[in-house]
C-alpha cells in the first residue's frame, strides 16, 4: 500500500530524522523535515571533522553488548539496519569504506561531507522537502498532537499540520549545533516520561597539581589500559588542562560517570604498562639499580618516560617511590581520582532522554499517538567507536517503520 497521500513531519535533520525521511519517502509519503539551524546534519559534520566513523565492523553479539542495560531496546533497531547494512547503503550512495585497524569503519575519502551531499541529493530526488530555520515551538498549552505543529521562523510563527511526526531533537549536547535538549520541558508537560539528560562520551576533572598541569595538559597517553568496577580496557586518553579526556575515556564514561553520581567521586585504575606481565614488570622494578635516581631506573628498564612517569608521581604516594615492590604494584594499579563530569553541553552525546516506558514497540509516544521518536533524544547510550552513529540512523530506520505501520492502521 502506497502513503501518497500521508504527510510526515520529521523534526530534526540529524543522521536519525534524515533516515527516517529516507525510509518514508521512499514509502511514498510527502516528507517535510524541519530544522531551527540554517543546514541540516550539523553535528554529523562536525563528528566527522577528524575521520567520520561510521560504524564498527565487530560481530553482532559484541556490538549490542555496547549498549549496556539497553542492547534489549537497541537490538530491533539494529535488525532494520546493523552495521554491515550501514556499510551497503553508503555503498549504495556512492560511498566506499574501509575497516581500520581498530575494527572501525571510516569512508574512504574520511570526511563526513561527501556522505552528507550524496543523502541530501538523494532525499530531494524523492521529494522530501527541506525547511531551515524552523524551530518547534512544542504544544505549549495547546492539545499535543499532529496536527498543530508550532514554528518559529525568521518570517514569525507559522504551523503545519500531518498525519505522523517524528521527533528526532538529539540530546542535550553541542547546544550551538541544535541539540540543546530545551524540547524536554514540554513533553513532561504532556505526560512523556523523560529521564534526566546527562554527559555521556565526556571528559573528567581531575584535581592535577599545577605541576603535573602545566607540564603535561594536552599531551596523549598512549597504550595504558582503564578500568572502573569491571574489564580492563586498553587504548590512549589525553591529559588535559582540567582532567582526562579521549577515546578510553569515553569507553568507560558510563561507569565512571555512574560511580561519581552514587558516591561523589570515581576511581579510575590505570596500568601504566599492560602489555607486560606483572612478574616481569615486578622484576625490572625491583632489580638493583645502583646509583640511579629511581625515574632513570624506570625509563632504563621499563621505558617509563614523559607523562606516564609524570602520572605515576602525581598518583602514587612518597611511600610507594620508597618501597620497589609498592611501586611496581602501583605502575600495574594506578588509582586516579575522577572528581566530576565535564558539563554536558562539552560532551559528546547525553544519556537520558524518553524512556521506553512512555513508548510502543514502534516508537510512537503513549501519551500522544501519532507522534514518534528516534535517535539520541530516546534513553540510551553507546560508546563512540560507530556504535552511536550506527544506532542512531539504525533507530530512524525503526521509527519509520512504525510510522508506515501507524499510517496504514490509520488508512
Amino acid at each position: 500500500m502506497s502513503l501518497s497521500a500521508k504527510r510526515v513531519a520529521i523534526i530534526g535533520g540529524g543522521p536519525a530524522g534524515l533516515m527516517a525521511a529516507e525510509k518514508l519517502s521512499e514509502a511514498g509519503a510527502q516528507v517535510d523535515v524541519f530544522d531551527a539551524m540554517p543546514s541540516v546534519g550539523r553535528k554529523f559534520l562536525m563528528a566527522g571533522r577528524g575521520g567520520l566513523n561510521l560504524t564498527h565492523s565487530e560481530p553482532a553479539q559484541p556490538f549490542l553488548a555496547r549498549f549496556g542495560d539497553r542492547a534489549p531496546f537497541v537490538q530491533p533497531w539494529l535488525q532494520t539496519m546493523d552495521g554491515a547494512g550501514l556499510r551497503a547503503w553508503a555503498h549504495a550512495l556512492g560511498i566506499q569504506t574501509f575497516v581500520g585497524s581498530s575494527g572501525r569503519v571510516f569512508p574512504q575519502e574520511m570526511k563526513a561531507a561527501p556522505l552528507l551531499r550524496a543523502w541530501l541529493a538523494r532525499l530531494r530526488g524523492q521529494g522530501v522537502r527541506f525547511h531551515m530555520r524552523h524551530r518547534w515551538l512544542g504544544w505549549g498549552d495547546s492539545k499535543a498532537g499532529v496536527d498543530a505543529l508550532r514554528f518559529a521562523t525568521p518570517d514569525g510563527e507559522v504551523r503545519h499540520a500531518a498525519d505522523a511526526v517524528v521527533l528526532a531533537l538529539g540530546g542535550g549536547s553541542w547546544a550551538k549545533l541544535g541539540s540543546d535538549g530545551a524540547w524536554v520541558p514540554d513533553l513532561q508537560s504532556h505526560g512523556v516520561p523523560v529521564a534526566p539528560l546527562r554527559p555521556a562520551n565526556c571528559g573528567f576533572d581531575v584535581a592535577w597539581s599545577e605541576h603535573f598541569r602545566s607540564r603535561f595538559a594536552g599531551q596523549p597517553v598512549k597504550s595504558v589500559s582503564m578500568a572502573c568496577g569491571g574489564p580492563a580496557r586498553q587504548g590512549e586518553f589525553v591529559v588535559s588542562e582540567t582532567g582526562i579526556e579521549g577515546s578510553l575515556v569515553y569507553a568507560l564514561s558510563a561507569t565512571l560517570r555512574d560511580q561519581i553520581d552514587a558516591d561523589g567521586s570515581a576511581v579510575a585504575m590505570l596500568d601504566l604498562a599492560p602489555d607486560w606481565p606483572h612478574e616481569k614488570v615486578m622484576a625490572a622494578v625491583t632489580h638493583p639499580r645502583g646509583a640511579r635516581s629511581m625515574s632513570s631506573h624506570l625509563q632504563s628498564r621499563l621505558g617509563l618516560t614523559g607523562v606516564k612517569a609524570g602520572l605515576l608521581r602525581e598518583c602514587a604516594s612518597a611511600e610507594d617511590f620508597k618501597d620497589p615492590e609498592r611501586l611496581g604494584q602501583r605502575i600495574k594499579a594506578l588509582p586516579l581520582t575522577l572528581v566530576r563530569s565535564r558539563p554536558i553541553d562539552e560532551a559528546i552525546s547525553t544519556a537520558g532522554g524518553v524512556a521506553f516506558a512512555g513508548l510502543t514497540a514502534g516508537l510512537m509516544l503513549n501519551a500522544v499517538p501519532g507522534v514518534f521518536c528516534v535517535g539520541e533524544m530516546l534513553d540510551w547510550e553507546a560508546p563512540t567507536g560507530g556504535y552511536l552513529l550506527t544506532a542512531c540512523m539504525a533507530s530512524g530506520a525503526s521509527g519509520a517503520a512504525g510510522v508506515i505501520d501507524f499510517l496504514k492502521g490509520q488508512s
